[in-house]
């Protein structure tokens, strides 16, 4: 595991939805959800994947994540980043050009001063040496052939409608270490293909051994059988106007050492392998526009050389994930998948950030991988999650399934957080600290939020479903506090968890009912002093703890929970125990089923 910190801030905008809570007899929650033995949906789920969506929208509980290779991509709103200014593409020049052509069994191409070419039926190999500036233009059909490129100088790859597969080894094989300008050629699409052989154990159907940069405004289609579809000893770039799809039915996506830069373009992978991971980094994952979507549908596995059960993931980097502006569309089907993990630490700026994950918990003779929809940290590595802006949704379906959890701390200071989860929607092991945006919390069968250590409402606007009986809306772990110095929060559950430190402002302990979609108030006279819309699942008899900004402590206020309002006292402690009744998912139009 590889740690690289980064200097940029990371924004995520997410995809959550909502489930039901859980009664000890929750074998109803497979017929309510045509949920499968093994937490996998057993029908496609309707609803669009846009940005910015309301709490009583009823996208929580509908929207998808299907792959989409449509060339709109979103608009421009962050700044593009190289690593290197050399790896922009406008500061290089190529002007010494070779052209490769397959047909069929063979290949031709035309020669250049300074290129050595070797062939053996359709497998080509270019050695550039020390020229510099070549550009290797490369199209024509194959099923039985390669490209292989060597040399000590960067170089350009145009992809010009080329269609090559490679039985037993990878179909384009960059052995170069230096930068590999690959230009998809606008108004073409090319193909690459691996087997399910290799004579070399190789690692991709796209294999680049140094930097691998994407550019141009044509299509790429990657399918890996034997390993990775596409796998790069550096780090990859994309850019604006790439449209470029990969599936891997035998190990990653893609994969990527030192890190993977999403600047724009069309990027949709799909892997199918146990335990795979659709994106995969050994670094940093920055994204920074686009839309990329990813889709697992492996199983969970247990791992004997490392001793621990693992679950497939759409995106996994082992370092630090950052999202600045695009959208992310990422879902997990099999038992124990993840959408987002980040081995150390997520910072989501901006964009949209959409997570489905439907399997349930993968459990072996000696480990467990529970699904997550958002999972920051690993073992021995305290996770943290930081979310400044954005719109960030995420629904978990499968038993056990969390929506985010971090292995450390969760600070949220903006943006808009959705959540919908079987067990907690929010949980972090360490303090988490509430300072703005908003944030919409279910767990089904477990708390809304769950902080393992302090909690600090600072500002923002909170709603947090819990299940009933033990479970609750804010839960905080009893050798920890909770302390209020602003922001408007209302909280539904089985009962009042959580031990007051300090509050600037009155708090309502007292119970109620609220239904799918309404809108909750709490006011002082003719003064609004907090609106809160509520999920797409309506809970009777619950246990209610509400505040909000300018409440005072022994002053007397309005609740209004839909179209029934209840005169409440405002207090600066807080009844722990206090028990409630249950939730009902009512959404897209009301009703539901009950717990």
């Amino acid at each position: 595991m590889k740690k690289v910190m980064t200097g940029m801030l990371v924004l995520l905008a997410a995809a959550a939805g909502m489930q039901g809570c859980q009664s000890e007899d929750d074998s109803w929650i497979d017929e309510w959800y045509g949920t499968t033995d093994d937490g996998n949906t057993g029908g496609s789920m309707a609803g669009g994947t846009g940005g910015g969506a309301s709490a009583s929208s009823g996208e929580l509980i509908s929207f998808a994540v299907d792959i989409d290779t449509t060339s709109d991509e979103p608009a421009a709103t962050v700044a593009e980043y190289f690593p290197d200014e050399e790896d922009d593409l406008a500061q290089n020049t190529f002007d010494t050009t070779v052209d490769i052509v397959f047909t069929g069994s063979s290949v031709s191409y035309t020669a250049a001063d300074g290129v050595t070419v070797t062939t053996n039926g359709a497998h080509l190999v270019a050695d550039h040496g020390e020229t510099k500036g070549v550009c290797y233009n490369v199209s024509g059909t194959t099923a039985d052939g390669s490209l292989t490129i060597l040399g000590e100088k960067k170089y350009e790859v145009v992809l010009s409608g080329a269609d090559i597969a490679n039985p037993d080894s990878a179909a384009l094989n960059l052995l170069s270490k230096k930068r590999a300008f690959v230009v998809l050629a606008s108004g073409t699409t090319s193909k690459l293909s691996d087997g399910t052989t290799s004579k070399a154990d190789h690692k991709g159907a796209l294999y680049c051994k140094g930097k691998l940069l994407l550019n141009g405004t044509g299509a790429l289609q990657v399918y890996g059988s034997y390993n990775n579809g596409i796998h790069c000893a550096d780090y990859i770039v994309m850019r604006t106007g790439c449209n470029i799809y990969v599936k891997s039915t035998a190990n990653n996506g893609i994969k990527a050492n030192d890190g993977i830069y999403i600047n724009g373009g069309i990027l949709n992978v799909e892997c199918s392998a146990t335990a795979g991971k659709g994106i995969n980094c050994e670094s940093n994952i920055i994204v920074n526009g686009g839309r990329t979507t990813v889709i697992t549908t492996g199983n969970g596995t247990y791992d004997s050389d490392e001793g621990e059960a693992k679950g497939a993931a759409a995106m996994k980097c082992d370092s630090t994930y950052t999202q600045n502006g695009g959208t992310v569309l990422l879902k997990s089907t099999g038992s124990g998948g993840k959408g987002l993990k980040a081995d150390y630490e997520a910072y989501v700026n901006g964009g949209t950030l959409y997570v489905i994950t439907e399997g349930t918990t993968f459990s072996s003779t000696n480990d467990t991988a529970s699904p997550k929809g958002i999972k920051i940290g690993t073992k021995g590595v305290h996770g943290l999650l930081n979310i400044a802006d954005g719109t960030i949704m995420v629904r978990t379906k499968g038993r056990g399934g969390e929506g985010i959890e971090s292995k450390g701390t969760i600070a949220v200071s903006g943006g808009s957080v959705q959540v919908s989860a079987y067990d907690d929607a929010i949980n972090s092991a360490g303090d988490m600290t509430l300072s703005g945006g908003s944030i919409v919390a279910v767990g089904t069968a477990n708390d809304g939020i769950d902080a393992n250590g302090n909690l600090s409402i600072k500002g923002g606007n909170i709603v947090a479903y819990g299940a009933s009986g033990a479970e609750t809306g804010i839960d905080v772990g009893e050798q920890y506090k909770l302390t209020v110095t602003g922001g408007a929060f209302f909280g539904i559950g089985g009962r009042v968890d959580c031990t007051l430190a300090s509050t600037t402002q009155g708090i309502v302990s007292t119970s109620g009912s609220t239904q799918a979609n309404s809108t909750v108030t709490i006011s002082n006279g003719s003064s609004t002093l907090a609106t809160f819309t509520m999920p797409p699942y309506s809970y009777s008899g619950g246990t209610i703890m509400a505040s909000a900004p300018s409440m005072s402590s022994g002053s007397s206020y309005t609740l209004t929970l839909g179209s029934s309002s209840t005169s409440v006292t405002a207090t600066s402690s807080i009844s722990n125990g206090m028990g409630g009744g249950g939730m009902q998912p009512g959404g897209m139009g009301g009703g539901g089923r009950p717990f």
